[in-house]
């Protein structure tokens, strides 16, 4: 069995559907994404975050015991991890923050924000750039290039860490896409994948 810290990224309450990761789940030892019959998406509770300093990578440590099975994974792509939620409550979602999924072409270089919980509980916003936007890329998940320059997430991050994967990134009110990966020279900057190529991934689901 394995599992690990992640972040879901979205949950569409009209299929109760969700994406997460942004990234896929690998074999640690030959990288290639595992063939995911089926798995259990399950509550964490966060017990320490490890800073992230140049040629470290920081992580979120956490443990899902005593914690709740909240759903199924049924799809391992390189796009992220996908399935059906059984149960929200446990994830405090604010229906009231429902919004819309910008295409690509709408994503603009500059100020934007990500949600991340660092507690577990409520997601808080945390000011990013992005650096750059690659449009035409359809095949891997850097669609992106980002920088941290939230003085708080820095401080209290170093910057991008393991188990921040898939929080979401936000832009004129807009769901834009996730982070995905850290530069792990700088831990500031990283790489995220646009939301269009997560949707696209979720509506497959069968």
């Amino acid at each position: 069995m394995r599992h690990g810290v992640g972040t879901v990224t979205f949950y569409d309450p009209q299929t109760k559907s969700f994406g997460a990761l942004g990234h896929g789940i690998t074999d640690i030892d030959t990288e290639e994404l595992i063939n995911i019959q089926s798995g259990e998406f399950v509550t964490t509770k966060i017990l320490n975050i490890a800073k992230g300093e140049e040629g470290k990578p920081g992580k979120i440590q956490g443990t899902i015991e005593n914690q709740k099975n909240i759903g199924n994974i049924s799809k391992n792509t390189k796009f992220g991890i996908y399935g059906i939620l059984n149960d929200t409550s446990s994830l405090n979602i604010d229906y009231s923050k429902e919004m819309e999924i910008a295409l690509r072409e709408e994503i603009k270089e500059g100020k934007a924000k990500i949600l991340c919980s660092l507690d577990g509980n409520t997601p808080k916003e945390y000011d990013i750039e992005i650096q750059k936007i690659y449009l035409e890329n359809n095949y891997d998940n850097k669609s992106m290039k980002i920088k941290v320059v939230d003085d708080e997430l820095l401080n209290k991050t170093g910057g991008i860490i393991q188990g921040m994967s898939g929080s979401p990134i936000i832009q004129n009110g807009k769901f834009i896409g996730a982070v995905t990966h850290v530069l792990v020279n700088n831990p500031k900057e990283g790489y995220a994948v646009f939301g269009d190529m997560m949707f696209k991934q979720l509506k497959e689901i069968k």
